[in-house]
């Protein structure tokens, strides 16, 4: 019966995917490790440790349904370590001969370290493939709407004129700057473990550097150029990285649901009869997929925390960091899987309203083009000046309910040195978005097609 949310047949959806829940599943957990077992085999028949006969028996007989994962259980709860019962469910599938090289020269952590790696390789693929997806949906987003001129906010108050392809645009180049970022983890993170007890390689003599080199090569890993037993700092950067995704992710969810708030309604969910509905009030139509991306993001960031723990370790193995990675590493790539999940569908069905964003703007009264105005009548009487002045005037008009225009035009200091074509120019939104359309172009310039 499930306990959490995460594998709660009701829940788990919301926290995570399909595809992640079946990569960190006890079968793929117990595949990485019979792969880790047939890898270790064939570096010891390649070093000569025995005949190709031997690791033949212990490929044929390493399946995942050859392992009574019942009894496999139940010595796990009388002994206490996971590995021990998995390597006495192997050896009974082989013959007798080739069972005595089970597991030879390696310790728990080597196959669990090199199972976790192999899982998160998995993991990886799927989530760049859809990380590429968000990128090419933010890209899609960010050409149409580069023009589209809505209100800049600052502070959560109404600023300056920005348009919505800028602001995605943001949010694209966050995306791929993590992106990138992941590739260098990479580099380090598809690294096999494979060290014996104290990581010295002493169980294999003076072949140790030999058998650890065809063993990463079978399991098309790097090869460590010292063991890691005890180094966890590469485990850091992956769940730091996971967590800082989300975090974008959360970033760009706040956003939207703050822009779909009833009076601005800029942006909206898709919507389907029914989605988002409240359970008291019927005209309610709340955000969905923005929740649980903000949720999960709050949860990633403690996950980061836990895996920082992992790295402080005593002599040459910890007493307490295994389980403890055991219980985050998962949860990170599966709560990882969820928040990319709901981002690719808050942003295939998010609905943009350019005419709410031009009503919004033409209703804040010509304010947010202030610092336009200021900008212009400071080349006449300097910036000091020219602020002092347009605060004031705006200060006088939002007490008077009145059009920043009007005051502007019946200003006399004002009309001294900007007629009416002038003014209507500085009032324009479209003549005030600077270097916009030049930065846009540099972030699309990034999206290899």
């Amino acid at each position: 019966m499930a306990s959490t949310s995460i594998d709660s047949s009701y829940f788990c959806d919301l926290y995570s995917s399909e595809r992640m829940r079946k990569i960190f599943s006890d079968k793929s957990r117990f595949e990485s490790w019979l792969k880790v077992e047939v890898a270790l085999s064939k570096a010891l028949m390649i070093n000569g440790f025995y005949p190709e006969k031997i690791h033949s028996e212990i490929q044929k007989s390493a399946r995942i349904e050859n392992l009574d994962l019942n009894k496999m259980k139940e010595e796990y709860d009388r002994i206490g370590f996971p590995i021990s019962p998995f390597v006495h469910q192997l050896a009974n599938s082989c013959n007798s001969e080739a069972s005595k090289w089970i597991h030879w020269g390696a310790t728990t952590q080597d196959v669990i370290d090199s199972g976790l790696v192999i899982q998160m390789k998995n993991a990886l693929i799927v989530i760049d493939e859809d990380v590429k997806k968000i990128i090419n949906l933010l890209t899609s987003i960010v050409k149409k709407y580069r023009s589209s001129i809505m209100i800049g906010r600052t502070f959560m108050q109404q600023a300056a004129p920005i348009t919505f392809g800028f602001k995605a645009a943001i949010w694209l180049d966050e995306c791929l700057r993590q992106l990138q970022k992941l590739d260098y983890i990479k580099n380090r993170l598809f690294t096999a473990q494979l060290g014996g007890a104290v990581g010295n390689l002493a169980t294999f003599g003076s072949k140790g550097l030999d058998v650890r080199r065809d063993f990463c090569k079978e399991l098309n890993l790097k090869e460590p150029e010292i063991s890691w037993h005890t180094s966890r700092d590469v485990w850091a950067e992956i769940i730091f990285w996971n967590a800082s995704l989300c975090a974008t992710f959360s970033k760009i969810a706040t956003e939207i649901s703050t822009l779909m708030r009833t009076e601005v309604n800029e942006l909206r969910e898709g919507f389907l009869p029914g989605r988002g509905s409240s359970s008291t009030m019927p005209q309610k139509r709340n955000p969905i997929f923005a929740p649980p991306i903000i949720a999960i993001s709050n949860k990633s960031r403690e996950l980061v925390s836990s895996q920082l723990i992992a790295m402080i370790q005593e002599h040459e193995r910890s007493v307490a960091t295994q389980p403890l990675e055991w219980l985050t590493i998962p949860d990170s790539f599966l709560l990882i899987s969820g928040s990319i999940k709901h981002m690719i569908n808050l942003l295939e069905n998010l609905e943009i309203d350019e005419h709410k964003m031009n009503a919004n703007f033409k209703n804040s009264g010509g304010f947010l083009m202030a610092e336009s105005v200021m900008m212009g009548l400071a080349k006449s009487i300097g910036k000091l000046k020219s602020h002092e002045l347009v605060a004031s005037i705006s200060v006088k008009a939002i007490k008077e309910k009145r059009l920043l225009k009007d005051a502007l035009l019946e200003d006399k200091v004002i009309r001294k040195y900007l007629t009416i074509d002038q003014i209507n120019d500085l009032l324009n939104p479209s003549n005030y978005l600077g270097e916009t359309e030049k930065m846009i172009e540099a972030i699309l310039s990034k999206i290899v097609s």
